[in-house]
């Protein structure tokens, strides 16, 4: 199914030059209206959720930016959409594990590198219950949502297992309503009865040794904080790819180069190892592509114990300038081979 384009500003009914406090108002009057606790049926849920997205983008600067710069023709960022840094860390979302809050394909497709701020997401704004006036008036979120994030690291990080110092922001409790927006009756003077501010945070989070791209990493009581605790974060983890190595489960795979006369006489040879480089065995009269085994020296199971091996395939590699002196010494050898010339191949 194709993917439409979305028109926050109609979806809000603001004009395009609206500034944040026109936004802000239009997405209270509507969170209000189609909030699921006032309109009943499946299409005020739908419209909710609009909302919730619409506002999502429209109040964040740089979501914004991007909105307007590429209008119509989305499509173009869409095909170049980048992805996550070497060791780069952004909030996702803000709810379950796994739930990514009901946003349109047409967000993930533009914003999904940006992430969904802290408090938000479609069904559960927080600006949403703020606003209700006397279905929620007054009452601030009891617990903390939990948050999941992507941080990359190399395939060296995931072998021994490291530590990341990450700095993000999200939207914490006021400090003087505690989230609820209210100070004796009134819009809070610190947030303006939005009840949340944006606050930067710092963690040294550890990632295991092991760990596989599309693992989740939990650090419990580091997510959204509101005045009865944080909830947890989630790392999804993406191990970037490896010049030499290419990682199958547990193991790792290794092409590794010989000449021709290693292959025909055998030799020792160092292979490098993520642990460092080790002596390996080439037996005489080995063929390109017979694959050697290093038991022990793959990636440390995350659970269970021990290691997974790691694979080495020889490729016999020629020279591309021989010398009349090597190319008389491969003619040589030909000719004793001349009953079945291919015979020394393997």
């Amino acid at each position: 199914m194709a993917v439409e384009f979305k028109d926050y500003y109609k979806i809000l009914g603001v004009d395009r030059n609206a500034d944040d406090k026109t936004i802000k108002s239009a997405y209270r009057r509507l969170a209000r209206k189609y909030h699921p606790d006032v309109a009943k049926g499946k299409d005020g849920g739908e419209r909710f959720k609009e909302i919730n997205e619409a506002y999502e983008v429209l109040s964040d600067p740089e979501k914004r930016r991007r909105y307007d710069s590429l209008g119509s023709d989305w499509h173009r960022y869409a095909q170049r959409a980048p992805g996550p840094g070497a060791g780069g860390f952004r909030v996702e979302y803000g709810g379950d594990p796994g739930d990514l809050g009901d946003f349109s394909d047409f967000f993930r497709t533009i914003f999904g590198d940006l992430g969904v701020r802290m408090g938000h997401g479609a069904g559960r704004g927080r600006d949403a219950e703020d606003f209700l006036g006397g279905f929620r008036a007054g009452r601030a979120r009891a617990s903390g949502q939990d948050v999941q994030a992507t941080v990359e690291i190399t395939l060296d990080e995931a072998f021994q297992g490291a530590r990341k110092t990450l700095t993000f922001e999200m939207n914490e409790p006021c400090p003087t309503c505690q989230g609820s927006g209210h100070v004796g009756g009134q819009p809070c003077p610190t947030c303006q009865g939005g009840g949340w501010q944006r606050a930067r945070r710092q963690l040294d989070v550890k990632i295991p040794a092991g760990v596989r791209t599309g693992q989740r990493v939990r650090v419990a009581g580091e997510g959204g904080g509101a005045p009865g605790g944080r909830g947890d974060l989630y790392l999804v983890v993406t191990v970037a790819r490896h010049p030499l190595f290419e990682r199958r489960g547990d193991d790792l795979h290794l092409e590794l180069p010989i000449t021709a006369p290693e292959a025909a006489l055998g030799t020792t040879v160092e292979v490098p190892t993520l642990r460092g480089k080790v002596s390996m065995k080439i037996p005489p009269g080995t063929s390109s592509g017979r694959t050697f085994r290093l038991p022990g020296y793959g990636m440390p199971r995350v659970k269970g114990g021990g290691a997974g091996d790691q694979l080495v395939k020889v490729k016999i590699v020629m020279p591309a300038d021989l010398t009349p002196a090597e190319r008389d010494h491969y003619q040589k050898l030909q000719a004793q081979r001349s009953d079945n010339p291919r015979a020394w191949l393997g």
